[in-house]
């Protein structure tokens, strides 16, 4: 009884008090989102390679999905962000599809990936010069003969872009016969490529030689039977030899490939107006419009056809839009273009004041008249019908017929585009 007690350790009991509150929180916060032992844990599915994705793009390619395809190759690059190759089969794609502006960043990111990559080079300067970005285009070219002067496509690219230059009207002396000379060292290089015979047939085309085009843009639709701006120049080329069945026709298979583009419609229109079947050319022109509703072009086009099926009243509301832009019934801001020499603008102009005058609004018609003569006095089509405008109210003021009030526009619904190849005679006062 009188033995000494052995006292507890306090450093025992701290460590004690310590595994309890662990083993507490444990239970308590941790153990509840484990999962059940006795069910079982399924691991998550791995990850899909890149490569199984990308063989399903390609079978997407393969049937000419092209807008599937790029989606899939999205994902192969969400796996594999570092391969160049997914982003510039993407960028081809999109250049085949219409989509510029993403094309020229996918080639960018694959130059990330390897700046010294030729084809990528070549492939943001084709995307550019479809844009109209010509001294981008012309230095991403020169850039990609540099890395490789033995890849075939980057001469077609080349010929391409100095093409359009030349069709936009900024071409120097001497562009054109460079184009012509990188087109044909295309197909000397590769005489079974898509974009040797494209270049190729373009090139003849804007050459005016169009028999030969059609043979060269027909070898690239044997190619490949799926790219609408090739059906869209074999259209051009055939409409230039007045084969208006053979131009319709593939400019309806440029519109199953985009039927969002308002130009395989536009372009149908102006066949039509060719021949004179102007309620045909309405209905496709009002088909353009609504692909692309702010466009004032497009209702200078719509406003056109009209006004040369004797439609004043329709055709006044469409060529105010396009003169003087507006608002339509759903919205759509319009931007009016400025009259200049560019595109047709002059022609809506003079086209607007004519149906103007023949329904007998002289106060609104003769200002236009007096703005074409005084901006585009070069342009003898212009001046003429200026004169037009003049001649018409002169005899509607001596006919003795009361003067109707100014014409107001109505807001109106979308309609058409217009063809800015097209030559025309001066309208001449149905």
């Amino acid at each position: 009884m009188l033995k000494r007690k052995k006292r507890s350790n306090p450093w025992v009991i701290i460590l004690l008090v310590g595994l309890i509150i662990v083993v507490v929180l444990f239970d308590r916060m941790i153990r509840p989102y484990l999962p059940p032992v006795l069910i079982g844990y399924v691991t998550p599915t791995p990850t899909r390679s890149a490569e199984s994705i990308v063989g399903e793009a390609d079978a997407l390619v393969n049937s000419a999905k092209y807008n599937q395809a790029i989606e899939a190759y999205r994902l192969a690059i969400a796996v594999d962000p570092k391969n160049p190759s997914y982003y510039l089969t993407v960028s081809r794609l999109e250049i085949y599809t219409g989509q510029y502006k993403d094309a020229i960043t996918d080639a960018a990111n694959a130059l990330l990936l390897n700046p010294n990559s030729s084809l990528a080079f070549g492939l943001q300067g084709w995307a550019q010069g479809f844009l109209g970005d010509y001294t981008d285009a012309e230095g991403s070219i020169a850039n990609a003969i540099k890395q490789d002067p033995t890849l075939a496509q980057n001469y077609a690219y080349k010929a391409m872009i100095l093409a359009f230059k030349v069709i936009d009207g900024f071409g120097e002396l001497g562009t054109m016969q460079v184009a012509i000379d990188s087109s044909k060292t295309a197909v000397s290089m590769a005489p079974d490529l898509l974009e040797t015979h494209w270049a190729r047939g373009y090139v003849l085309y804007v050459t005016s030689n169009y028999d030969q085009a059609v043979t060269e843009l027909s070898a690239a639709a044997t190619l490949n039977n799926s790219i609408g701006e090739i059906h869209m120049e074999l259209g051009y080329s055939y409409r230039a030899l007045q084969q208006y069945v053979q131009a319709i026709e593939e400019f309806n298979r440029a519109n199953a490939l985009n039927p969002t583009d308002p130009m395989p419609a536009t372009y149908i229109a102006a066949v039509y107006a060719t021949n004179g079947e102007f309620a045909k050319a309405i209905q496709y022109a009002t088909t353009a419009v609504n692909n692309d509703p702010s466009n004032p072009a497009m209702w200078g086009n719509l406003g056109r056809m009209y006004y040369h099926n004797l439609q004043y009243t329709d055709a006044i509301p469409a060529l105010s839009l396009a003169v003087h832009g507006g608002v339509t019934s759903d919205g759509v801001v319009v931007e009016g273009l400025p009259l200049s020499y560019t595109g047709r603008a002059a022609e809506y102009y003079y086209t607007y004041g004519l149906a103007l005058a023949n329904l007998g609004y002289c106060n609104q018609a003769l200002p236009i008249s007096q703005a074409l003569q005084q901006t585009v006095t070069t342009d003898t089509v212009a001046q003429a019908n200026a004169q037009e405008i003049i001649t018409q109210c002169a005899q509607f003021a001596t006919s003795g017929a009361p003067t109707p009030t100014a014409f107001t526009t109505p807001t109106i619904t979308p309609s058409p585009t217009m063809d800015l190849t097209q030559t025309e005679a001066p309208v001449s006062t149905p």
